[in-house]
């Protein structure tokens, strides 16, 4: 199986795939927010919250595991990205480090699928093209590690970020 067909978009709701895991674009606090982190925990229920609030928190560009509650998925992983401030306070390499540690998570969970939001590019105001070109980037340098991981799904919130990553894909 190439990398390519291991790589799919769609437009969606990422809290009704059935995978693995899905990877939440988190805050640092784990505590459920707005966007895609608030759809996770409203669709997984209270008991996400209160896994979240045991693992006490989570730094920029790593991530934290927890299950998946009332989702379809089994698990999801927590990654927090970086907030756009203009790209010179190491943002690339904080976002890139959320994709890369959430495929090396769902690896050592022995997961075959994960789908993942655009991190960063809600109101923490990443610019979507270059946060897109650092995703499939980093995915396709690390799927190398992730042999089991057959299926990658990259969910977007509107037609514009569906287009984004189309071209990403494409390039792969």
């Amino acid at each position: 199986m190439s990398m390519a067909d291991r790589i799919e978009v769609l437009c969606g709701d990422i809290t009704a795939l059935e995978v693995d895991a899905i990877v939440n674009a988190a805050n640092s606090a784990l505590a459920g927010g707005g966007g895609v982190d608030g759809a996770i925990h409203r669709a997984a229920g209270p008991e996400l919250l209160a896994a979240c609030r045991r693992h006490g928190g989570c730094p920029t560009g790593e991530v934290r595991l927890t299950g998946g509650y009332d989702l379809p998925a089994r698990a999801v992983i927590h990654a927090v990205g970086p907030i756009w401030q203009g790209g010179h306070a190491g943002e690339a390499e904080l976002l890139a480090s959320c994709y890369r540690e959430a495929l090396l998570v769902a690896s050592d969970e022995g997961y075959r699928s994960i789908a993942f939001p655009a991190i960063s590019c809600g109101v923490y105001g990443y610019p979507h093209e270059e946060a897109t070109e650092i995703a499939f980037r980093t995915v396709a340098a690390t799927l190398a590690e992730c042999p089991e991981l057959e299926r990658i799904v990259f969910v977007a919130f509107d037609a514009d970020m569906e287009q984004l990553y189309e071209a990403a894909r494409e390039q792969l």
